[in-house]
């Protein structure tokens, strides 16, 4: 597999709905007790961070490459 660039966005949104997966799991087997009305917007917030998180990193990689092509087009 070749290398790719890290994606902290993906990452973030990754564990998220992992974290989520496992609260209802473990809703679901009686270890925990979790309201629907928790889940919902930890989750949403989540995304909402992850996506806030992969704009930025979007920013800071278009700002790099826009520099390094202006340095070696002079």
């Amino acid at each position: 597999m070749r290398r790719h660039e890290f994606q902290p966005g993906r990452l973030l949104a990754g564990l998220v709905l992992v974290a989520a997966g496992v609260l209802y799991l473990l809703d679901a087997t009686g270890e925990a007790d979790l309201p629907w009305f928790l889940a919902i917007p930890m989750t949403v917030g989540g995304l909402c961070l992850a996506a806030l998180v992969g704009v930025v990193t979007y920013a800071v990689r278009r700002d790099r490459r826009d520099r390094i092509t202006e340095s070696s087009d002079r």
